[in-house]
């Protein structure tokens, strides 16, 4: 196997165009255009799928069994839920996260007309002046939440006039800072700066003319953050899925913040031992920074796609990030070690030398032991 370079400055650029597409989940087609196009221009072929999820395909020398890499493009958001009074938009969260971190949040309130309106979201009680310490007792809640618009408007009906209805969607900016030292701030992050990684790997691997032992399909999400993810995208013949998400820089937690983390476990339960454990080999005799972590309060894609009844082995590989679903981290270094471990993934034999055969035609005695053995590469 080659152990590639990956483009780091390609990289970067590609998560700074995403970062600047709002994609909170339901709207996501200009995220997916971007990278359409950017497949396009490796000259990956792709597909869509009814919803708008891509399946991107980078072909072996065997088309089945297949693995599987995915990521997601849709983001966190908000949605109007209704007026105040006042003429200021009453909104719950698209995805799972804390109004605490929806507080003081720059947004776009986007229209039926695709007009954009600007606004900041803010506490029903955010001035001092006004209401001294009840700004710092006030309940943490959505409910408490209110997206003050930037347009003349102090009343339900002034606000309805500007083209706004209850059910659309509100993106939150991403106020993005990559720094000369390699850490980058961001909102989105995840899993934006896992798509980049993932595209990085891809380049690698296009640039060198690599040609992988089976069929790797490229997969992008665009409903992972509401649960749904890769539940109906996958091919009936892919045997190994790998899931890009991020790995949460806490106390308690054992993420490296620098390099690749593979997860052992989540809220939803083990991932196959066989494959993460291929997976932490190949860190080991690449020389890749990486760790082990274990989630509790935490799903991706790999969970939507085993939930949905498909019959794969799935592993979760993840970048370094502080502050999920928040104002996020992540360092350059561990993007650039997830896209080395994503290329090496890639390039590795099937996991199991029967894989193909697991099941065999009807009335076919079932694989013995032996045929299960992992392949030595």
């Amino acid at each position: 196997m080659k152990n590639l370079v990956i483009d780091r400055d390609y990289m970067l650029n590609i998560l700074r165009g995403l970062l600047a597409i709002p994609s909170p989940s339901g709207m996501t087609d200009a995220a997916v255009a971007f990278v359409c196009a950017e497949l396009e221009s490796l000259g990956i072929p792709y597909e869509l799928t009814r919803r708008g999820a891509i399946r991107a395909d980078l072909k072996g020398r065997r088309n089945s069994p297949d693995r599987a890499i995915v990521s997601h493009l849709d983001t966190l958001g908000a949605m109007v839920k209704g007026f105040w009074p006042n003429g200021r938009l009453e909104v719950v969260p698209i995805g799972t996260w804390s109004a605490r971190f929806a507080e003081g949040a720059r947004c776009l309130v986007h229209t039926d007309a695709n007009t954009t309106v600007r606004g900041s979201i803010l506490p029903h009680k955010a001035s001092g002046h006004v209401y001294n310490e009840e700004v710092d007792t006030q309940p943490i809640a959505w409910s408490n939440l209110e997206v003050r618009l930037d347009e003349r408007t102090s009343n339900p009906e002034q606000t309805k006039a500007l083209g706004i209805h209850v059910g659309d969607t509100i993106s939150i900016d991403t106020a993005p800072e990559f720094l000369d030292n390699g850490f980058i701030v961001a909102r989105h992050l995840d899993d934006k700066a896992g798509v980049a990684a993932m595209l990085a790997a891809a380049r690698a691997i296009c640039e060198a003319e690599v040609t992988l032992p089976i069929d790797c399909h490229l997969i992008f999400t665009i409903s992972e953050e509401v649960g749904v993810g890769a539940s109906t995208v996958l091919h009936g013949d892919v045997a190994e899925l790998v899931s890009i998400d991020n790995g949460t820089i806490a106390p308690g937690q054992y993420t490296s913040e620098f390099g690749v983390t593979i997860a052992m476990q989540d809220s939803s339960g083990p991932f196959d031992r066989h494959l993460t454990r291929s997976l932490l080999d190949l860190c080991a005799r690449y020389r890749i920074e990486h760790a082990r972590d274990v989630f509790r309060y935490y799903r991706s894609d790999a969970a939507s796609a085993v939930e949905a009844g498909n019959d794969i082995r799935t592993s979760l590989v993840c970048f370094a990030l502080d502050a999920s679903h928040g104002y996020e981290r992540t360092h350059v270094e561990s993007l650039e070690a997830l896209a080395r471990l994503l290329c090496l993934y890639m390039q590795s034999k099937p996991l199991f030398a029967r894989d193909d055969q697991a099941l065999g035609p009807p009335g076919d005695l079932p694989p013995t032991r032996a045929d299960l053995i992992p392949v030595a590469e």
